[in-house]
């Protein structure tokens, strides 16, 4: 319960990020997601960008995870960023070490190869997606392939593809790309904007709330809130989640390097 709990509250943290349509609420406005840009888009990160996060349960540390544009790649002759996500450490008996690396097209920005290497307390599996956002379908391990969804995203590519996205405060946004559609949809509320401190310094922070109708740490009876940093990087900067048991699944950004420069503002005019 407690190893899968630890494992979850990072991997979820990259799951509950993404983009889709917005649905109507009577209570709060509601903000349409973009749509890919024919053209290759700018993006806010680049080769070599390197994340590092401390996981504490309660306040005890409980690992680490780290989070990496590795660079770019082809994948059936399309151009892709690399990502790579790992989260390694345990609590007690229980020890992790799972890894996620996803190939994101550069142009579209939809996922279209998706790697899971995990390892849980003798646990272990491996899990090989290739993803076709061409034809709304995917494949695991070179098996027959299986309905997806329209401009598809996996656990790492939402993540970076939210990072695009100019969230509002007090808009609520409806999320239906994770590429296997039994996980949609995913609902972020952006709570309020404020200032944190973190081991890797101090930064002002948009707040959001992840709701996965899927359930687990993100489910509609849990809470849980994101902190993503409150300027052109958005980098993911805090997440805080209440658990049944053990209470509280606390991560933190300790490090970062390579992340793209914050533009200043514009001179004031004398």
């Amino acid at each position: 319960m407690i190893r899968r709990s630890v494992k979850h509250a990072v991997a979820l943290a990259l799951v509950v990020l993404g983009s889709a349509r917005a649905v109507p609420q009577t209570s709060t406005p509601t903000v349409s997601a973009p749509v890919p840009p024919a053209d290759t888009p700018p993006v806010p990160w680049a080769k070599g960008e390197y994340l590092e996060y401390t996981l504490k349960v309660g306040f005890i540390s409980a690992g680490s995870g780290r989070m990496r544009v590795v660079g770019q790649d082809t994948v059936r002759g399309r151009m892709a960023w690399r990502l790579s996500f790992n989260v390694t450490g345990g609590f007690l008996f229980a020890h992790v070490n799972d890894s996620y690396d996803s190939w994101m097209d550069v142009q579209t920005l939809n996922s279209l190869r998706f790697l899971q290497d995990i390892s849980e307390a003798g646990y272990k599996r491996k899990r090989n997606y290739e993803i076709f956002p061409d034809r709304s379908t995917y494949s695991e391990g070179g098996k027959e392939e299986q309905k997806s969804v329209d401009n598809p995203l996996d656990d790492a590519s939402f993540f970076f593809f939210v990072r695009q996205i100019p969230l509002e405060v007090d808009s609520q946004y409806t999320f239906n790309r994770y590429f296997n559609p039994n996980s949609n949809p995913v609902i972020i509320k952006v709570e309020r904007k404020e200032t944190i401190t973190v081991p890797a310094g101090t930064f002002p922070a948009i707040v959001i709330q992840p709701v996965i109708k899927a359930g687990g740490l993100f489910g509609e009876g849990g809470h849980a809130e994101i902190w993503l940093s409150d300027d052109n990087r958005r980098m993911l900067l805090q997440m805080k989640t209440r658990v049944p048991v053990i209470g509280s699944l606390n991560l933190y950004l300790r490090k970062y390097r390579n992340t793209q420069e914050i533009s200043p503002p514009p001179a004031k005019t004398p």
